[in-house]
């Protein structure tokens, strides 16, 4: 039985196929299309399962969309009846939920000669997003909480998972989401782009918490478990609120009002330095998602008595809160798949559909990230032939090792020196974070390496911290925890006594989000961890995406086109080091 999940008409588009239970190929649109959240529908990356798995769209079953237009009917009806929202929003998504209900008709255009004859199966927003987390974790067992900003007329779900199935516990309604509270401060601080949450972890430990009191107004945590915003605060839900994403980059008006400027400040405008004032805020808005948090996970542990939790949704993604969880609440083992955001419902409502329709039990565990495009040696040096002139002009000159061990070795002494390496091999990753095969490695010990990797390549917000990629047989002797964290999905202290010796993946509080590199999942990259740990005895890389200012490489060719545009030192692409003279 084939299933094709896809997440579409939403940001982050998504297709990922399952065979039998056991998920074979996973992947973003954003890797092809080249611009980053890109939302609609996913032919690109539907076109590529298919091609991995040697089928036409013909052979599939079932294809799952974690999208029901059908979903909390009753609760939708309510809200216009008591809110009476502007008539162009209601239009907005009416319009929004036929696009979902014509994928019969978007399939046959995007595949005229390939006729899908199986069926389509709608699957709840928050529903997928809870087996996408739970049923590939590694628990029998589970709590499990979905939490983002809006699908399907929901913001927040909890549940409890057992064998294949899921049992929903609570829901939180359209308009109150910490998704939209954490987005909605993103924005008021001046960073615009969808997506730019991640800025706020980044700039949180610079500040101080001067305004938790503040922003505690605008959420009220309810004894249930749940939690409301102070609606004064935003306008999204009454006005014709902007939010465009069709077949293109996602853009979203400012979802506050101005009651929320007369409760803090003017808003930053993106091009205003960040001050003093500015970081507080962000520190501030980060302790007060995470009380609320915390708030949800301890009544859901209450209810169900179970020392595990899944943890999916956008707000999944938010690591330094993810990493205190076994310190705020009672859970024990914490479980988040590598794309926990509205990516991964393709990979939770195409599981939905496997159990329901095979009655089979689970047989499949995600312990590793790498699910999208992967390329031969052949194929690069047939790109790296078409690129003879250009690599000639540039004095650039390229080697293949025939031996892996050689390679690592030597990588590992480039990066010793100083160098900054680009490092591509194997598949693809599923998620929005590098870890490990489309990465740009440098030397975590030098303080100056930030500003290096910044001069040379990224060009990004000073206050963003780098990650260290940790030898998993390491971790307890450099962190204060621990525990896998292979999706770098959590944020751990480091040791007081090794804080000075990786500075570059040290951020300013003495965290760092790490990610553990395991033989048996990653083993070409953890050897070549393991060569540098010989060199330095220090089992840590230094590691960020393999992009700059754009989604990260899939192909040969972009990672050679970025190596070529900026300053790197070395690159890597399977077996050939490429090496500017």
């Amino acid at each position: 039985m084939y299933i094709l999940g896809i997440n579409c008409y939403h940001a982050d588009s998504s297709a990922c196929l399952v065979k039998d239970g056991q998920l074979l190929v996973a992947v973003e649109e954003e890797r092809f299309r080249r611009i980053k959240h890109w939302a609609g529908f996913p032919s690109k990356s539907i076109s590529h399962c298919l091609e991995k798995a040697g089928i036409k769209l013909s052979e599939v079953d079932f294809i799952s969309i974690n999208k029901d237009p059908s979903a909390n009917l009753l609760k939708k009806l309510i809200f216009l009846l008591k809110k009476r929202p502007n008539i162009n929003l209601v239009f907005d998504r009416i319009k929004n939920s036929k696009k979902h209900l014509s994928i019969k008709n978007e399939i046959k255009k995007e595949f005229p000669n390939d006729l899908f004859t199986g069926k389509i199966i709608n699957v709840e927003h928050h529903l997928a997003h809870l087996s996408s987390a739970f049923h590939v974790s590694p628990f029998e067992q589970s709590c499990i909480l979905s939490v983002d900003g809006f699908g399907d007329f929901s913001s927040t779900l909890t549940g409890f998972g057992a064998g294949t199935k899921i049992e929903v516990n609570k829901k939180v309604y359209f308009p109150h989401s910490l998704g939209i509270f954490y987005q909605a401060m993103t924005q008021y601080l001046g960073f615009m782009n969808y997506g730019d949450e991640y800025k706020i972890m980044g700039l949180a430990p610079y500040g101080k918490p001067t305004h938790v009191d503040t922003l505690s107004k605008i959420i009220n945590l309810k004894s249930d478990g749940t939690f409301e915003l102070n609606l004064d605060y935003f306008i999204f839900h009454k006005t014709n609120f902007k939010y465009e994403w069709n077949n293109g980059a996602v853009k979203v008006d400012n979802l506050f009002s101005e009651k929320l400027i007369e409760l803090l400040d003017k808003q930053r405008d993106k091009n205003e330095p960040i001050g003093q004032y500015h970081k507080n805020i962000a520190h501030s808005t980060q302790i007060v998602y995470e009380k609320a948090l915390f708030h949800i996970l301890n009544k859901l542990h209450n209810k169900y008595k179970n020392d595990n939790i899944c943890i999916a949704g956008g707000c999944g993604m938010n690591s330094v809160a993810n990493g205190k969880i076994t310190e705020n609440t009672p859970f024990k083992n914490v479980y988040i798949q590598p794309a926990a955001g509205d990516a991964g419902g393709a990979l939770g409502s195409a599981y939905i559909t496997w159990f329901e329709k095979s009655k089979l039990p689970r047989s499949f565990i995600m312990d590793h990230a790498y699910w999208g495009p992967n390329f031969t040696n052949d194929q690069i040096k047939k790109t790296l032939e078409e690129y003879d002139d250009l690599i000639k002009k540039e004095n650039i000159e390229y080697k293949i090792f025939e031996n892996e061990d050689e390679l690592a070795q030597k990588t590992a002494l480039e990066v010793s020196n100083g160098k900054v390496i680009g490092w591509f091999q194997g598949r693809l990753e599923w998620g929005p974070r590098a870890l490990g095969n489309r990465s740009i490695i440098g030397d975590p010990r030098r303080s100056d390496m930030k500003d290096i990797l910044n001069i040379k390549i990224k060009r990004r917000e000073s206050f963003r911290p780098f990650a260290p990629s940790i030898l998993r047989e390491h971790v307890s002797s450099w962190f204060e925890k621990d525990d896998d964290v292979p999706f770098m999905m959590k944020v751990f202290q480091v040791k007081k006594d090794k804080k000075m010796k990786i500075p570059a993946v040290t951020h300013v509080d003495g965290s760092g989000r790490l990610q553990t590199v395991n033989k048996k999942t990653n083993n070409r990259y953890h050897k070549l961890i393991s060569e540098f740990y010989k060199i330095t005895e220090v089992p840590i890389l230094l590691n960020t995406s393999f992009n700059e200012n754009e989604p990260i490489v899939c192909t040969p060719e972009e990672a050679l086109n970025c190596f070529l545009r900026t300053k790197m030192d070395v690159l890597v692409l399977e077996n050939y080091l490429i090496k500017r003279i």
